[in-house]
């Protein structure tokens, strides 16, 4: 597996992931009209340029997922039990189209589950930084994670 189990991620633990991702103006129309989000500074060029921003604006939350997302393969994947919640997500500054985003993950703190000994909860800081090195999202997210003790019981 790729993602690291409960004992595999430790607190202090700072991934530089290596993925970038170039938002494109398909990606933000795409997730805006899934998700049901009519806001125009997301879909419509015309409002969003009278805008104080003066361009589209994309989605925050296509940005948080993408975020996350770009985490996964380092951290949790295949060795997550699910998502508990993100905390303190921020937006420090805005995201447009063309935006080149870069993550990186630092594991903040971790519990072992005193009721249920093959798991343990996780949480990690999840950070982007557009192409000029500007924060462009934050979040604390807790994650349930497999024990080492249990993989070796299902393998």
């Amino acid at each position: 597996m790729a993602g690291k189990t409960f004992e595999g991620l430790t607190v202090g633990a700072v991934f530089e992931h290596e993925i970038r991702r170039t938002i494109t103006e398909t990606d933000n129309l795409l997730f805006s009209a899934m998700t049901h989000n009519p806001q125009p500074l997301h879909i419509d060029a015309e409002f969003a340029g009278k805008s104080q921003h003066g361009r589209i604006l994309v989605n925050s939350l296509y940005t948080l997922g993408l975020v996350i997302g770009i985490s996964v393969s380092e951290t949790t994947l295949g060795t997550t039990i699910g998502n508990l919640g993100m905390e303190n997500v921020e937006f420090p500054h805005p995201v447009f189209i063309g935006d080149t985003l870069r993550v990186t993950t630092v594991i903040k703190d971790k519990l072992a589950s005193k009721s249920k000994p093959d798991r343990g909860v996780v949480w990690f800081e999840h950070s982007a930084y557009n192409q000029r090195g500007e924060l462009v999202c934050q979040c604390l997210r807790k994650g349930m994670m497999i024990r080492d003790s249990h993989l070796a019981t299902t393998n």
